[in-house]
């Protein structure tokens, strides 16, 4: 890359953008963001068995969307609630919008 990509887009800067990408293109994901989104606040209990998936195949998903900031967790006792985060997706929607118009 020349100095001044350098300076534009750093590796590490690429390495947050792909994992957002790959979180975010994933079918299941996605599923669980639109169920996130249409519940506002929910349970982890409830994604699963609404869902009708495994327990363990739910929190591992919901993890890589928590480590890309695109879902929030909070915890009230013993329950995790999760949340969109949706100024994260907006910041996505934009970037990807600005790279690919049209």
């Amino acid at each position: 890359m020349s100095g001044v990509a350098n300076k534009l887009v750093t590796n590490k800067k690429l390495e947050g953008a792909s994992s957002v990408m790959r979180a975010i293109t994933h079918p299941l994901r996605l599923k669980l963001i639109g169920f996130i989104d249409q519940s506002r606040r929910i349970n982890v209990n409830k994604i699963y068995k609404s869902l009708k998936m495994e327990q363990s195949v739910a929190s591992q998903h919901l993890r890589i969307l928590r480590e890309d900031n695109l879902v929030k967790a909070e915890r009230n006792g013993k329950l995790i609630y999760y949340t969109v985060n949706y100024p994260k997706l907006q910041a996505v929607a934009d970037g990807v919008n600005k790279f690919i118009p049209g």
